[in-house]
């Protein structure tokens, strides 16, 4: 019976990871599509933050990609859309940076409970071929798309790998990724600008259209208004 539970509690715990992994991906594309969309009115919150709206973006950054199991593709695109294609991949690449290090003193703390020899008996045989723990295993480890980048974190952690090794293999792998997407990210919004944003704006100009949202009127304060005279 014991044994019998603990497989449950595994497939449950299983299961409570991929719907977490699950939302995380479907909130950060649906920011990503609200900044695409309302670039101009995020640019101008951007700028009311000043000097902190980059280093914050960083910050987030760092924080989601440091997480087990986490998706920073929109982020790495919203980064380009909001900073352009240069400023968007530095912040990207110290995000990535910082997010190394986070990840590596966290599952300095959690490795005990991850079975390192077990997951990298699940992993193909190609990366396997490599010696554990050196830099072209990890490097491989993290091409694999979903479970690779925190099985190389807590393998790196768990065999107690210089963290230097830990940023450079992680960084080799996702700077060039987020880069592209930080210059594509900055492509698409000013394509969407081009094409659907401003000809539909000298559309609605050219035919003196105003939209001004449901059950909402304005008055033209230039139009007299003579009162009927009440009979008597």
């Amino acid at each position: 019976m014991p044994q019998r539970s603990q497989t449950v509690s595994t497939a449950v715990g299983l299961w409570v990871r991929r719907i977490e992994a699950f939302l995380i991906l479907a909130v950060s594309f649906a920011l990503a599509a609200f900044v695409v969309a309302r670039r101009p009115l995020v640019e101008h919150v951007l700028h009311s933050i000043g000097f902190f709206a980059m280093p914050l973006a960083v910050l987030v950054f760092a924080v989601v990609a440091s997480a087990p199991f986490s998706v920073t593709d929109a982020l790495a695109i919203m980064n380009g859309v909001l900073f352009g294609p240069l400023w968007g991949s530095v912040v990207n690449a110290v995000g990535l940076v910082l997010a190394a290090i986070i990840g590596y003193a966290v599952a300095m703390r959690t490795s005990k409970a991850f079975d390192v020899a077990g997951q990298v008996e699940r992993l193909p045989a190609w990366a396997r071929h490599f010696k554990i723990g050196s830099p072209m295993f990890l490097i491989c480890v993290r091409i694999i798309p979903g479970l690779g980048g925190t099985i190389a974190t807590q393998t790196a952690a768990g065999l107690r790998v210089p963290i230097f090794r830990q940023i450079y293999t992680m960084c080799a792998v996702a700077v060039p990724i987020c880069t592209a997407l930080a210059i594509g990210g900055d492509w698409l919004s000013d394509t969407i600008q081009a094409r659907f944003v401003v000809p539909a704006r000298a559309y609605a100009e050219k035919h003196h259209l105003h939209f001004h949202g449901p059950h909402r009127h304005r008055i033209d304060p230039t139009i007299v208004v003579t009162p009927i005279p009440v009979p008597r």
